[in-house]
C-alpha cells in the first residue's frame, strides 16, 4: 500500500512536535519536516527523538527554500540542498524536495540540474523537484524560476506534484503525471480553485476534494499503476477554531487518500482502461 504521509506545514506555525503528535492521531504513516526558522527542523537529533517518541517515520525532507526562509543556513541556495540532503541522510528519510531556483539566483540556477543529481549521488536520497507557478504582477505573468516553474521540461530524474501548485499554474493534474511517468516520486495532496490568470493569486492547499483539481483522478491512476512514491498531506489547516478541529481536517485529507489508494479503485481504474482499449480495439485479449 501507498504511504501517506503529514507534511510539518499542516500545523504551521506550530512547532514540529504538535505535527507527530497530531499525525500519530490522526493515524498517518509518517512525516515531511519543511526546514524553517525553529532550530529543531534543523537538526537530526531532536527529529529522531520525535521519531521515536511518536513512532513516526520520517519520509522527506522539504529544503528551505521559501522567502520566510531565506536567511535558514546562510544565503547559499546550494548549501541549503546540501544540507537537506544531509539531514535527510541523517534521520533516514528517503526524499528531499525543493523547488527550482528563483530567478535572480543566476548562478545556482545555471548549474541547478547538476548540483540536485550530484548532492543526490553524495547522499543517497532521492531529490524530486517540485512543480511552482507563474507570479503576476500588474495584470502579467512573471518569470520568477530559472529553469522555469514546470518540471515536466527539465531534466531532473524525480519530480514532486503539489496540486495547489498546479491549480495556479493552470496545468491539468492528471496530464502532468501522465507526463511525468516514472519520474513522478512525490505527490503534495492537497487542492486549488483556479488559476492566477482566473483572479486566484493566494497559494490555497485546500483539502483535497474542496478544490477544481482532479486530485481523487490522479491518486487512482497512480494506484493502478502500481506507483511506489510517498503521498505527503500538505494541507492550510490556520483556519481551525481549535486542536479538535484541525485534527478532523487532518483526517478527512488521511481518509481522501486512504480511498483513493485502495486496491479496488486500482481494480476499477484498470478495468475502465480495458474498457476504453475495447472500443478502439474490438476484439483485444488483455493478459492478465
Amino acid at each position: 500500500m501507498i504511504r501517506v504521509g503529514m507534511s510539518t506545514t499542516c500545523v504551521y506555525p506550530l512547532e514540529p512536535e504538535h505535527a507527530f503528535r497530531l499525525a500519530k492521531l490522526a493515524g498517518y504513516d509518517g512525516i515531511e519536516i519543511m526546514v524553517t526558522q525553529e532550530e529543531s527542523t534543523q537538526q537530526p537529533e531532536p527529529l529522531l527523538e520525535l521519531s521515536r517518541r511518536y513512532s513516526l517515520p520520517i519520509l522527506s525532507i522539504h529544503a528551505p527554500v521559501l522567502l520566510l526562509t531565506h536567511f535558514v543556513w546562510g544565503r547559499d541556495p546550494r548549501v541549503k540542498l546540501d544540507r537537506t540532503a544531509a539531514l535527510a541522510a541523517a534521520v533516514g528519510a528517503g526524499s528531499v524536495v525543493v523547488h527550482p531556483p528563483f530567478r535572480w539566483q543566476a548562478t545556482y540556477a545555471s548549474n541547478f540540474l547538476s548540483i540536485v543529481r550530484e548532492i543526490s549521488e553524495k547522499y543517497d536520497v532521492e531529490i524530486a523537484v517540485e512543480n511552482m507557478f507563474p507570479w503576476r504582477a500588474a495584470g502579467r505573468n512573471m518569470k520568477a524560476y530559472a529553469p522555469g516553474w514546470d518540471p515536466r521540461i527539465m531534466d531532473c530524474d524525480a519530480v514532486t506534484l503539489d496540486f495547489s501548485h498546479a491549480a495556479l499554474s493552470g496545468v491539468d493534474s492528471l496530464q502532468f503525471a501522465n507526463d511525468l511517468g516514472d519520474r513522478l516520486r512525490h505527490v503534495h495532496l492537497c487542492d486549488g480553485s483556479g488559476a492566477i490568470g482566473e483572479g486566484q493569486i493566494f497559494d490555497e492547499h485546500l483539502l483535497p476534494g474542496h478544490g477544481r483539481e482532479p486530485v481523487a483522478e490522479v491518486l487512482e491512476t497512480l494506484t493502478a499503476r502500481g506507483w511506489t512514491g510517498s503521498i505527503v498531506a500538505e494541507v492550510n489547516t490556520r483556519k481551525a477554531k481549535s486542536e479538535r478541529e484541525r485534527l478532523e481536517l487532518l483526517r478527512e485529507t488521511l481518509e481522501f487518500a486512504r480511498r483513493h489508494t485502495q486496491p479496488t479503485r486500482r481494480r476499477r481504474v484498470l478495468t475502465r482502461s480495458r474498457r476504453a482499449l475495447e472500443a478502439i480495439m474490438p476484439g483485444h485479449r488483455h493478459e492478465t
